[in-house]
């Protein structure tokens, strides 16, 4: 199953814990309001990805991969894990696993405090690293402190039981991976879960790249579940755009 998603892309403020996100179209039974585009897009994409389809397996656990750094592979899958949590009864957890470059704590307001970085070191119970992100529904284990090389200590089989045991607690599971082309992080954590999401950056993500980073995750095994074309504009207003 592969789907191609356009996802407008702006510079978007962090969103307050204390705040809901907005409800999405996605949700039969949620309350209808006009949505932007951008809102549109994500909740096609929750709907494609997650949510039940007639004669087709959905998914419960799935890795966001950006492949380069700076495709906003980051924000999409923080709006995923919103618009997801509004359209389901079962709890939703967003995991930050860029060990490297994390940024979920910034989008969500909340101290990078004890997080996956930790939970790989360390046999304390998986709850001890989750936290509420803002409503009963959506959870959050950020990526942890990063003094100094925030992979030593993480091996491939102690991943694995962290994100089963993420798998157990949780009805629906959210990875923000490192980006593909990057590091090799991105294709292990999606060897883990139903598949990935890749996100590609419309005029800054190079063709022969990420038909390359296409080939390595479908020679892995990985299945890619859908493609977001981020930060793609349009000239055209907003208005006519949702006329069409």
């Amino acid at each position: 199953m592969s789907r191609h998603f356009d996802v407008l892309l702006r510079e978007m403020p962090p969103v307050s814990p204390k705040a809901p996100p907005s409800v999405v179209e996605a949700c039969p039974s949620a309350p209808r309001k006009r949505l932007s585009v951008i809102d549109s897009e994500i909740a096609r994409l929750v709907q494609q990805v997650f949510l039940m389809h007639e004669g087709e397996k959905t998914a419960t656990a799935v890795t966001f991969c950006g492949v380069n750094r700076g495709d906003g592979c980051s924000w999409v899958c923080a709006r995923a894990s919103e618009a997801l949590s509004e359209c389901v009864s079962g709890r939703v957890c967003i995991v930050d696993a860029d060990l490297r470059s994390p940024s979920l704590h910034d989008h969500f307001r909340v101290e990078n405090s004890a997080g996956l970085a930790e939970a790989m070191k360390n046999s304390a119970p998986l709850e001890s690293f989750v936290r509420a992100a803002w409503n009963h529904r959506l959870w959050f284990v950020s990526a942890g402190a990063i003094n100094g090389d925030p992979t030593s200590g993480v091996n491939a089989a102690r991943l694995r039981a962290r994100i089963s045991e993420l798998r157990a607690a949780f009805d629906y599971v959210l990875v923000d991976a490192p980006p593909v082309g990057e590091c090799g992080d991105g294709a292990l954590l999606a060897q883990m879960t139903d598949g990935v999401v890749l996100v590609v950056g419309c005029n800054s993500t190079r063709r022969e790249t990420a038909k390359a980073v296409k080939g390595s995750l479908e020679a892995a095994g990985v299945p890619i579940l859908g493609t977001v074309l981020n930060k793609r504009t349009y000239p055209i207003p907003e208005a006519l755009y949702r006329r069409l």
